[in-house]
């Protein structure tokens, strides 16, 4: 159905498309709003239109609470569901819904990379699509010293990196077209669709012996192959950090 979240989008389109239909056809309110609510939540049990817990949240949910706020006596036109997802829209522009969504880094998920990943005092670091600043914080807990860089393409999460990491250089910018060739240590947190094209663009542009740090995801190249990782954290619950070099 095209990358998220495009399918939550049309889900919730067809589920207001029933309700109008149900509508125009005179049906009874209880239908009105029970059958485009179960269209909803047999949508986010699809794999293609849902494929973890909280997008099949967001899908199911989505008809629900915009008919209930529809429904409170506000006077809004019916029009007016369309604000959450022009809302969505503009924190999440089309551009980068191959990316991943806004997950932010855990709380010490990042601690023990110096110990495995050293880098020398004023080394600079690249958050790849840094979000609301959770990872560049993290980053800034473990190498203290380093010149922190932060690359976002929304621009209300780069407004809000910005204020949060104060001492990080942020920009909105597309990842995938900023040049990592002046970093050190490239950090990651994406999904596994965008790992190899992490991977491609690390072995052209990464200077020799510089990190790619990913978060969760194992980086594999275009054909699958996992890359060999320098070193690999386990964090409380399982989620694992890969740690490679990529130029070596």
């Amino acid at each position: 159905m095209g990358p998220w979240p495009l399918p939550a989008l049309l889900s919730w389109a067809l589920a207001w498309g029933l309700c109008f239909a149900l509508r125009w056809a005179g049906a009874p309110l209880w239908a009105v709003l029970a059958l485009p609510t179960a269209l909803g939540a047999l949508l986010a049990l699809l794999p293609k239109v849902a494929a973890t817990p909280w997008r099949r949240v967001f899908v199911a949910g989505g008809f629900p609470l915009s008919a209930l706020a529809l429904g409170q006596g506000s006077g809004l036109p019916a029009w007016a569901w369309l604000a959450p997802l022009g809302l969505l829209l503009l924190a999440y522009p089309v551009n980068a819904w191959r990316d991943a969504p806004v997950f932010p880094t855990p709380r010490g998920a990042l601690t023990g990379l110096p110990k495995h990943a050293p880098l020398p005092a004023q080394a600079r670091i690249l958050d790849a699509g840094c979000g609301m600043g959770d990872g560049l914080a993290e980053l800034h807990r473990a190498y203290p010293t380093a010149e922190l860089h932060g690359i976002e393409w929304s621009w209300p999460w780069r407004l809000v990196c910005g204020l949060r990491c104060p001492w990080a250089s942020v920009r909105r910018a597309d990842m995938w077209d900023a040049d990592w060739s002046g970093f050190d240590l490239v950090y990651l947190f994406q999904r596994p669709e965008s790992m190899p094209r992490a991977v491609e663009k690390a072995r052209r542009e990464l200077k020799p012996g510089a990190w790619l740090v990913s978060l969760e995801f194992e980086a594999v190249d275009a054909n699958g192959v996992p890359l060999k990782p320098q070193a690999r954290l386990t964090l409380e619950g399982g989620r694992p950090v890969w740690m490679y070099r990529p130029t070596l």
